[in-house]
């Protein structure tokens, strides 16, 4: 029948459509390089985002979006053809998909593109963080790029075999091998008050189920603030307080409404639950004595914005990293790992061989796929007052809530 064949034909032809719309919002979405940052591949990315970049700015940039309600699937309005053009610019959406005023898969997996480019949850919905990052102008995001390549040529040459990357605005940590990013972890670094510092060290030692030893400089900013708003915080933590003499006293001994506590060392006892070293402690002698450490606290690491700590780094998924660090160390396969974890006791593993860090700061990069990168300068280090994606009083109250 005439009408039936009709009928089959417009089925068929809409299901191909949608498969074909399918297919290309899946190609648009951000796979994740294998390309170090710190790398020779990601030096040419980059001078090829900079010539780029440098055409954009040419062509005028980009509109800048002020959308009056979140943007998701299923919205119609103007404010996603907005949207769709300033996708396109920056190639995260395919110009073919037009300039419909609805938002659809298409637009979703350009966002998603979008948002993975610039250390935000891929989400698909265009929310004020998105849009923020969006609106940076194309001009500051070449000379974002301009100054990071810099950076990232000073670490072109030959970094080892086996190394680690701490990249600390983008709140992540790299290991790599033979050239080949092996793992990635997303990382708490320090607060904009309590930087974690730029430097190149070695790591020596993983300590499991460790004591957790508080600075002075916590003791001063954080412990007696606690105190005297608590007076049981350091029983409660399991806090202790020792003299000079290595006696455990009261904290009740203690004049709290002084500086008088600097004078003590505090030590937490080891536990998952409670001490803010979690399970594991990664060593790394330097002069900021600072470190890498798991953490009890691990829905940090599902946020956007990861600045937490007081200088140290904590480590996602810390199990898959120690379990890297310590491959060529005989006795220390990952059954052992979790073993030493399990009995609660104090175990430490010295690296057979020492495993170079490198704590880095870069804000823009580019991979040879073509993604060219963006991180919030939480530093201000880029000297190009980028408006920041979230306030400092937002990162301030957000880290206020989780501590």
């Amino acid at each position: 029948m005439p009408g039936l064949a009709l009928a089959q034909q417009m089925a068929l032809g809409a299901q191909a459509e949608w498969q074909q719309g399918y297919d290309v919002a899946t190609s648009m979405r951000l796979r994740r390089s294998s390309t170090p940052t710190l790398s020779p591949q990601a030096v040419a990315a980059t001078e090829e985002a900079i010539t780029r970049y440098r055409d954009i700015v040419a062509r005028g940039g980009w509109n800048e979006i002020h959308p009056r309600q979140s943007l998701r699937v299923g919205v119609r309005s103007p404010d996603v053809v907005a949207l769709r053009q300033r996708l396109a610019v920056t190639g995260d959406l395919a110009i073919r998909s037009g300039d419909s005023d609805i938002f659809d898969s298409y637009v979703e997996a350009a966002v998603k593109r979008f948002q993975a480019r610039n250390g935000l949850n891929p989400t698909g919905i265009v929310n004020t963080n998105t849009v923020s990052a969006m609106n940076v102008p194309a001009d500051v995001r070449l000379r974002q790029l301009e100054t990071n390549l810099v950076r990232l040529k000073s670490f072109a040459g030959n970094l080892g075999n086996r190394y680690v990357i701490v990249n600390i605005p983008a709140a992540q940590v790299e290991t790599v091998e033979n050239d080949r990013v092996m793992t990635r972890h997303n990382a708490g670094v320090g607060k904009i008050d309590r930087q974690s510092p730029i430097m190149n060290a070695k790591i020596t030692q993983v300590n499991f189920n460790p004591f957790w030893t508080v600075p002075a400089s916590i003791i001063r900013k954080d412990l007696i603030p606690k105190m005297r708003q608590d007076p049981t915080y350091l029983t409660d933590n399991k806090i202790r307080v020792y003299n000079g003499q290595g006696q455990e006293i009261a904290p009740q001994q203690i004049n709290w409404s002084t500086n008088e506590a600097t004078h003590y060392m505090f030590r937490q006892d080891p536990g998952a639950d409670l001490n803010s070293m979690g399970v594991v402690r990664i060593n790394i002698p330097n002069q900021y004595g600072v470190y890498m450490h798991d953490t009890p606290s691990k829905g940090v690491f599902g946020d956007d914005f990861r600045f937490v700590s007081s200088g140290c780094v904590r480590v996602q998924n810390v199990r898959d990293y120690i379990t890297w660090l310590l491959k060529d160390t005989p006795g220390w396969d990952r059954a052992h790992i979790d073993a030493a974890i399990a009995s609660g006791d104090r175990i430490d593993a010295s690296l057979a061989q020492a495993v170079p860090v490198y704590w880095t700061y870069i804000t823009a990069w580019a991979t040879p796929d073509g993604a060219v990168q963006f991180r919030d300068d939480i530093y201000n280090r880029d000297g190009l007052n980028i408006a920041k994606v979230m306030s400092y009083q937002e990162i301030e109250e957000k880290e206020e809530a989780t501590n």
